[in-house]
């Protein structure tokens, strides 16, 4: 696997490449996503770390799946995908958060399976919140997790799920040490 500034590349130079396929400017996929031109063109560039949020935001705008992006190949399995203990698409988004994407080459998926970890942060460290369309399950395996979501401070530990429109500015800390949890996003309109 990349180290994280080339998989930063390859991510980036498939947006571009999606985008302009896509007949799209870089104002209107900023436009889409919620994010200033100028923090776009860094990302196109290769030149800013993505948020997840921002990385799905983005495969919604150019109609590709997050796995496009990640790993520039689309999809191609249906009916089921096994992922065993341990496996799944990593994918090290900003320095605190690791996700193994569970059913990454799952076609036409109505939601994203993750397992993040979320490194313990330091006392007083304060993280962007992002949002995304959609909805969003977080179940915590291990550890204890502080979500900010809309401005309410909630505490779970382990066992403690929470459901949420994603459209609500969130972010994770991880207290006590690292956290690990599942968490599903569901798409905007998504319909079985």
């Amino acid at each position: 696997m990349a180290d994280n500034s080339e998989q930063l590349g390859l991510i980036a130079m498939r947006i571009k490449d999606l985008r302009d396929i896509a007949g799209l400017t870089a104002q209107q996929v900023a436009d889409k996503t919620g994010i200033r031109l100028e923090e776009y063109e860094a990302y196109e560039k290769g030149t800013c770390d993505f948020s997840f949020s921002h990385l799905f935001n983005i495969a919604e705008a150019l109609g590709v799946d997050i796995s496009d992006l990640l790993t520039g190949e689309s999809p191609k399995l249906h009916g089921y995908v096994l992922t065993r203990d341990g496996q799944g698409l990593k994918c090290n988004r900003r320095e605190q958060y690791v996700y193994h994407h569970l059913a990454y080459n799952f076609r036409d998926k109505l939601a994203e399976p993750f397992i993040v970890t979320v490194a313990q942060d330091s006392p007083g460290v304060e993280k962007q919140a992002h949002s995304h369309e959609g909805q969003e399950f977080d179940y915590v395996l291990d550890g204890q997790l502080k979500i900010i979501l809309g401005g309410s401070e909630l505490y779970l530990k382990a066992g403690d799920s929470i459901y949420y429109d994603s459209s609500l500015p969130h972010v994770m800390y991880a207290l006590e040490g690292d956290c690990r949890f599942i968490a599903v996003v569901v798409k905007e309109g998504a319909k079985a």
